[in-house]
Formats: C-alpha cells, structure tokens, sequence
C-alpha cells in the first residue's frame, strides 16, 4: 500500500495508507523518510527496536513517529523498512535503515518532530486505514 505527502504551510504532512492500521503506521514511516530523501537509496541493513505506549490510536501515532526521529537524531541513521505490531494501546516496532552518508543520501532537510496538526488514524470506507498528520520541518 501506498504513502504519501500532503502540503501544510511551511511544514509537511505524512501520511501512511495501508490494509491494516498496522500497514498504514509502516508506510506512514517510509513517508517520514521521503521527506528526508529518496528512500530508494537506502539499505535496510541494520535494524533498531522501538516500543511506545498510548491511551488511543492518534496519540500512538504521533509518538511512532517521534520515536522514529528520535532514532534518526541519535543514531545518525535513516530507515527504509518498517515493521509494526499493534497491541492494546502498545506499539512494538523494528526499522531498519543505514547510517546517513551526506553525499550519497542528500538529505533535504531535517524532521524535528511529528505534530498534532491535522493528526488522524482511521479506517476509510473502501476499508483501507490511514494514518497521518503533519510534520515539523
């Protein structure tokens, strides 16, 4: 399934599409990194475990997405493969990715942190869920 970006002022939003809520948060996780740069440059070679708790689907999103950028920041890395399982209001996630080579990857710019702004998890009425909100850029 598929994920893409939607303009928002100066910011962007990310938003993952997928057959499960579960799918919809991986791509969202792919959108968040096209933002960056080219996902298709990237290898998905070593892999880093995420975990966040939250009372509802939204707030579990944004902290998703947050702890994917925490990632990024901390371990100087990208990621281009997502996997996410979805329990009771916890989310146990695995991304794969590289570390960031500035010739090569040519980041775009910086993502410093996913927001409330137009936040929405849902399933859509063809049945495919959606997971998005915008990005601070």
């Amino acid at each position: 399934m598929p994920w893409e970006h939607f303009g928002h002022q100066a910011d962007i939003g990310v938003r993952g599409i997928g057959a499960s809520k579960e799918a919809a948060f991986e791509q969202a996780g792919l959108a968040l990194t096209a933002v960056i740069t080219d996902v298709n440059l990237l290898e998905a070679g070593e892999s880093v475990e995420v975990s966040c708790e939250a009372p509802d689907d939204e707030l579990l999103f944004v902290d998703w997405l947050n702890a994917i950028v925490y990632e990024m920041a901390t371990r100087g890395m990208l990621f281009s493969r997502f996997q996410v399982r979805l329990n009771d209001g916890r989310l146990r996630g695995r991304l794969w990715g590289q570390r960031v080579d500035v010739q090569q990857h040519e980041p775009a710019v910086e993502v410093k942190g996913a927001t409330y702004t137009e936040l929405e998890v849902k399933r859509r009425g063809d049945g495919a869920w959606v997971a998005q909100c915008v990005v601070d850029v």
